[in-house]
Order: C-alpha cells, then structure tokens, then sequence
C-alpha cells in the first residue's frame, strides 16, 4: 500500500504548464480506451488513427508496440496496480486504469527508462484526466518503478495457486489456461504457448495461385513460410508488396493456409462443387478460389457469408457473383448441392490470441455455450447439403476440446454412416500437427502459426 502520499496534492509547478504528451503516446492512449471502453477492435482502428497522424515509421512501430501490447499485458499490469494502491481496484477511474496499464507495460516490456516512463505517462495523464489523477498516477507509477521484483514475489509464493499464477505473469483468463491444459495436459507445454501468446509476430502473406507467386513476394523481402507452398513470413508491411497492394496476394496466417491446401488436396478426377461455408473475411475463399480458378477451372465455387458486411470484406477478394449472404443452418437457402464443404466455424478463437491483442478479454465461457450450439448445426445443414460420397471438413482457430474433439465425437455420435478421415491421407506436410483420431491440431508454440484445428468426415 502507498502511505505518506498525498495523492491529491497539485502536479507543483507542473500544473501552470500547459501538458505537451508526446503524439506516440496519445495515439496509444485513444486506441486502448477505444477498444477497453468502447468495444473498437485495435486491428482495424489503429491503423486509422496512424493514418491520421504525422507520425514517422519509427514513431508509428512504437505506437504498435506500446498499444498492442499493453493491451496483451493488461491482466499482469492490473496486479502490480492492485498491490500498490489505497483501494479497491473496482473504484479505480477507468482512465487512470488504461493510464496506469500504459506507463507499467514501458516499465517492464520496453526499452523505456524508468523516469521516462513515469515522466511521459504523467504528461499524458495531465492531458487526458487532469492534475489531481496525474499525481496519482504519479505516486503509483514510482512506486511500481522501485519495487522491480514484484512479479518475482509473485512466481515464488508458494501460497498462490498454480493457474492464478499463469493468469497474472501471462495475462490470459483462468478459463482460458485451463483450456490448454485440458489438450497439452503439460504445464510447461502451457507455459510455452502463453508466452508466444504474448509475442508480437510478423504478418504471414499468400501468394493466390494464377495471380502472383512465393518468388514474386520475395523480391520484396521476407522468407519462405514451411507449412505452405504459398506463403512468406514477411520483414516489410503488407502494403509496400505491389502483389499485396494490386490484390494479387493477400495476409493470411500460415495454419489457414495449410488447412486451405489440405482441403484443396481432397480433390479427385471428377469436376466438384466446392463451398465454403463461413467464409468471411474471406483469405481461405481467395486462396481456394483463386487454386481452383487456375488448376481445376471445371469446378464450382460457392462463398457463403451471412454477415453483410464480412460478405462485402470477402468481395474484395473473389468475385461478388460467387458469393451467397445465407444461414448457413438453413440448408435449404442454398438450393443445391456439393461435394466439398469447407465449416470454417465461428469460434471463441483461442488459437489466433497473439494477433489479435484484445480477443483474450472478449470471449467466456458464456460465449463458448452460444458457438458449440451453432457450430454443430452448421455440420447437421452441412451434412444435408452433402453429395453421397462427399466430404465435410470443419475446422476452428481454437483447441478448446469443446469446439474440436468434443465436436467430432457428437458428429459421429448423430451422424453414424459419416467416416472421420486421416488427416495425414491429403495433408502436404504429413504427419505435422496430426492426432490418434485422424484430425489435426497445430499449435502456436510448436508449430509457429494459429492453432488451427481440422477433421475432415466423408458422407457414403
């Protein structure tokens, strides 16, 4: 606790100078409160609000940096907060809280120096919540600054339980940790993918076959991406690749894009009708349209997307004349048939949490009893829509057992003549992310890309 402070005492000589924070830090400000208070997501609005600023590119990766992950680290820079003050942490303002989270994450995380961190984040708090909360903020902020083994207490107290420990040093949802354990049933495996959780990475491109290529994205710069014949770890934004820019390529995690080939292998001699269910935002539908455009030009295509403005995100990227706005539940909308049906599923998400800053304080459990519901009606429309000997893959950006193993247990259980296919028969990478059943599940500590799950079932 913090005694002797005066918390409401005037900023001294500070409080006649008008605040100047720096634009870097402003900008990172307005993006954590967008997303914390009002719902925002920090992928799509931070690069607006860069957009709109005078910011240089070294200023503009400090803005990322700080943003992004203190929006990662908010769950372990709210218990350094919660040991050092006076009260409650529930009756902490809201901006004092985001403030407080900013001037922690550059204590810890980033090659600021203590008095700048605790000098520019006052600044800023004298700009954005007055003289009174900057001294507090202030007071806080030394405090933390002094005592550098906080964490350390905490990693060695015996008393605390093991997942509240994992929640705090790697800021993840006690639901979520345990999620983990329940697949990699190893703490020290668990440990491993919280931290790369954690871990800002580069974006994954993908060359669309008939339209640009790996050697073409090279140029540019970046390497070569193992578990796709289409992808490239790029070193430079997305839009300084002129095949990005041209829409001849796009952005797309690695693991998708292996899914998308291994659904692409399933292919036999005979001309197919293909459809991809969920396809919004639509990088698996541009891949497998684009491969079947330019190898199997005999073929069908169908992209459905119920949400009118993910449908919009996916014509950006196929044609808009191959694109269906149903429910996908309602099998009899679509008014056909297929032999290739793609479920990328709605889904808590829990393996795609390192691209997505803010997705670990969005989902609960609450919102897993909602998905699982509509996942597995998704497969019973899917199933009804399905041409006798085709084939059905489903797959999530999660490892939660609820919505992979659980799921194919209850698929076979309601749908019995359905056969559960080996993954490794059709996959380019073998036996890579492979489980006993047959399905795959690919890990981000291991195999560096979303923990994408798949099982493919083949209708009689």
């Amino acid at each position: 606790m913090l005694l002797g402070h005066n918390l409401n005492k005037p900023a001294g000589r500070d409080s006649f100078r008008k605040p100047n924070p720096s634009q870097s830090r402003l900008i990172a400000f307005d993006l954590i409160t967008q997303v914390n208070r009002g719902g925002a997501y920090a992928n799509l609005r931070l690069p607006e609000l860069l957009s709109q600023s005078s910011l240089d590119q070294r200023d503009r990766g400090f803005v990322t940096e700080l943003s992004y992950g203190t929006l990662r680290m908010q769950g372990r820079h709210d218990y350094a907060i919660s040991q050092k003050i006076d009260r409650p942490f529930s009756q902490l303002d809201e901006n004092v809280v985001d403030l407080l989270r900013l001037g922690i994450h550059q204590l810890f995380e980033m090659r600021v120096s203590d008095h700048a961190a605790v000098s520019e984040t006052v600044e800023l708090a004298r700009k954005v919540a007055g003289e009174s909360k900057a001294s507090f903020i202030n007071a806080i902020l030394r405090a933390i600054s002094s005592d550098p083994e906080i964490y350390v207490r905490l990693e060695e107290d015996s008393h605390i339980d093991l997942i509240d420990k994992l929640c705090i040093i790697y800021s993840h949802p006690a639901w979520i940790v345990s999620a983990y354990h329940d697949q990699l049933k190893d703490w020290e495996e668990v440990r491993k993918l919280l931290a790369i959780n954690n871990q800002p990475v580069a974006p994954n491109l993908v060359a669309w076959p008939g339209k640009s290529t790996v050697e073409e994205l090279l140029e540019t710069g970046g390497e070569r991406l193992p578990l796709s014949n289409f992808g490239v770890l790029s070193d430079h934004l997305p839009n300084e690749y002129p095949a990005i820019k041209d829409k001849r390529a796009g952005v797309q995690d690695v693991g998708s894009q292996l899914l998308s080939e291994i659904f692409l292998a399933t292919a036999t001699e005979k001309d197919l009708a293909w459809l991809d269910m969920c396809s919004g935002p639509g990088g698996k539908a541009a891949l497998i349209f684009n491969y079947l455009n330019t190898h199997r030009p005999n073929d069908s295509f169908t992209a459905n997307e119920p949400s009118s403005h993910r449908a919009d995100l996916v014509a950006r990227v196929i044609p808009r004349d191959k694109i269906l706005t149903n429910d996908g539940r309602d099998f009899q909308s679509f008014g056909k048939s297929f032999d290739r049906i793609l479920i990328d599923a709605p889904c808590s998400g829990l393996g795609a949490l390192r691209r997505r800053p803010e997705a670990r304080w969005r989902k609960s459990l609450t919102d897993l009893k909602e998905l699982v519901p509509l996942q597995r009606d998704l497969i019973d429309s899917a199933y009804k829509m399905l041409n006798p000997g085709g084939l059905i893959a489903y797959a999530t950006c999660s490892p939660h057992l609820a919505e992979t193993t659980a799921q194919v247990l209850d698929t076979k259980h309601r749908h019995k003549d359905l056969e559960l296919l080996p993954i490794s028969d059709f996959s380019p990478q073998g036996e890579i992310g492979m489980k006993v059943d047959g399905t795959m599940q690919l890990w981000t500590h291991l195999q560096e890309c979303d923990s994408m799950f798949l099982a493919i079932f083949r209708k009689p």
